[in-house]
């Protein structure tokens, strides 16, 4: 099919256009690894994948020297299969999510712009057009936004908590279902920032707030205390740090620890993403498709090709490219009517500005 002539990394740091806080962390820049492949006959592709210490371990100088160590084995390597890809990378790369995550996409974007496919191709085919877009909700300064938002045709809403206090969060999540109305999705967020009791009583309050789903209100580790959660509330708990592997889909689903969740590339990659999707599907959970705050239009792009391809997209697709205030492509993926699909160009459909990630070097 291929043989990979060069692997190149970069580090980038990625402006948002407003600070995003969150459970553990308030997010103004995001400091991302991009990784170039090449088949030395002028074909390109691209991968990326956030930093996310508190989520996967990854700093940017973690994944860029994993993805340097790496890039003398990937140097002639031949690829013979698309679906190959993940288990090539996952054996080569054995310590870094995120630079797993990079390679893997851009191997499979270089796949694509060779064979002149789509990446939705590559990846089984659509079985939807497009997928509706979950946005986050900053912690304050919101009612604009979601007027903005709802005016764009978004329908569905993620209110981020465990910031503030079980009140104000709740108090929050019943002011943004009142501003959005009953025909929309509303959810609620803590990235596993609540102690057990005050996640318990975020669940008892769900309903009367409004929600149609929590997701991860504990730290990954602690799966009796996100069933104790589920057994507060008839609202449905999802996790999000906690699936960082496939098999951690079935865990959660034993332990009753979950009835849904959120997969992320940065965390499995993207064949890991499409096979926890099907086990998902077979287990009847809910998914959500989503990038890391924040994402260019690089992983953005993997985002809407894996939201046409998924079985099941129950909870909406959430790529991240549009909070930024620069972004690396010469036309970034774009919303539309609050739906999101991939372009039908070769492999995500993508073009890097040379200039703008230039600019955007972190050294």
């Amino acid at each position: 099919m291929l043989r990979i002539s060069d692997l190149e990394s970069f580090g980038v740091a990625l402006r948002l256009g407003r600070s995003m806080a969150m459970s553990g962390e308030t997010v103004s820049v995001s400091r991302n690894l991009l990784v170039r492949v090449s088949d030395g006959e002028g074909n390109d592709g691209w991968g990326e994948a956030a930093s996310a210490p508190l989520m996967t371990g990854d700093t940017l100088e973690g994944m860029l020297a994993a993805t340097e160590s790496a890039a003398l084995a990937f140097t002639g390597m031949e690829i013979t299969s698309a679906t190959d890809v993940h288990r090539l990378v996952k054996s080569t790369i054995p310590g870094s999510p995120g630079a797993r995550c990079a390679v893997e996409m851009a191997v499979l974007d270089l796949v694509g712009r060779r064979t002149g496919t789509p990446l939705y191709q590559i990846l089984g085919g659509r079985v939807r057009d497009s997928a509706p877009v979950l946005a986050l909700v900053s912690s304050d300064r919101y009612e604009a936004e979601v007027e903005r938002l709802l005016q764009g045709g978004v329908r569905s809403f993620k209110v981020k908590v465990g910031i503030d206090g079980v009140a104000s969060d709740l108090a929050r999540c019943h002011a943004v279902r009142t501003a959005v109305g009953t025909d929309v999705r509303v959810s609620a967020d803590a990235n596993g920032g609540f102690n057990l009791a005050d996640a318990v009583a975020f669940a008892a309050g769900a309903k009367d707030a409004g929600l149609d789903f929590i997701e991860q209100p504990l730290p990954a580790p602690d799966l009796t205390g996100m069933a104790a959660c589920a057994d507060a509330t008839s609202v449905p708990i999802g996790a999000d740090e906690g699936f960082r592997r496939v098999k951690d889909v079935r865990i959660h689903h034993e332990a009753r620890a979950a009835s849904g969740g959120s997969l992320k590339p940065l965390k499995m990659g993207v064949g890991g993403v499409l096979a926890a999707g099907k086990l998902m599907d077979s287990l009847k959970m809910k998914v959500n498709l989503a990038g890391k705050v924040a994402e260019s239009s690089i992983g953005s792009a993997a985002i809407a090709h894996l939201a046409v391809t998924l079985p099941r997209v129950d909870w909406d697709a959430s790529p991240t490219c549009q909070y930024l205030s620069t972004d690396v492509a010469f036309q970034p993926v774009e919303i539309v009517n609050g739906t999101l699909a991939p372009s039908d160009a070769p492999g995500l459909g993508v073009e890097v500005d040379p200039d703008r990630l230039h600019a955007l070097l972190t050294t």
